[in-house]
């Protein structure tokens, strides 16, 4: 991409509402082009191939198929890939854990104001991280302090438990032994200093490492 030459955007949400705002945003800033849209993460993917976009802008949330940060790693594998900047509704430790290591570039919030999203943009199609800085913060925190953040493999492990899976079933989700599943556990309620499952989700989920229950 040469210096006069536009950032060429595409689209990945599943909602057109929110496709038709962040088109408006983005078509006001002079050296954006938002070439296409996308409804599905998996449409996201084959799209992304092509070698057309420098940036997608992901939604984590699909109503179904793949995830946002599924998406993010089949994008990001691919060399010459287009960077992925993360934009959802979505804080959780869980969620931008996930995003990150998938490979996404940055992280951002849907409620960010406009010159945020369009300042982010701009540093994620220069190679460079764009995480809104309340995300950078925790991740930051987490890095202070990891012998008490709980890992990814752990947040999985808790989803599912507070989903209402048995040990079990969770072994069998996660491809995992049972006496594995109950090492997690032990190391979660040793880090959130509870003793129980249900107390176990109850402090993740008031810490915002994991979503409510009923949420997607």
């Amino acid at each position: 991409m040469t210096s006069s030459a536009p950032i060429r955007l595409l689209l990945a949400d599943d909602h057109p509402v929110v496709r038709a705002g962040l088109r408006a945003v983005l078509d006001t800033e002079p050296d954006f082009a938002v070439v296409a849209e996308a409804p599905t993460a998996e449409q996201a993917v084959s799209l992304s191939a092509t070698g057309e976009y420098d940036v997608v802008l992901m939604d984590l949330q699909f109503g179904t198929g793949m995830h946002g940060s599924q998406a993010t790693a089949a994008i990001t594998a691919v060399p010459g890939a287009p960077r992925v900047l993360v934009l959802t509704t979505y804080d959780t430790d869980a969620d931008i854990l996930a995003a990150v290591e998938a490979g996404a570039a940055g992280y951002l919030l849907k409620d960010a104001p406009p010159e945020e999203l369009a300042a982010a943009v701009r540093t994620a199609a220069a190679g460079q991280s764009a995480l809104a800085p309340a995300i950078a913060h925790r991740l930051m925190d987490r890095m202070r302090a990891p012998g008490e953040a709980l890992s990814l493999r752990e947040l999985e492990v808790l989803r599912l438990v507070r989903d209402g899976l048995s040990n079990h079933q969770i072994s069998k989700q996660l491809f995992l032994s049972q006496a594995t599943v109950k090492s997690h556990l032990v190391h979660i309620y040793a880090k959130l200093n509870v003793d129980s499952r249900t107390a176990a989700v109850a402090v993740a989920t008031g810490r915002g490492l994991i979503r409510a229950a009923g949420r997607p």
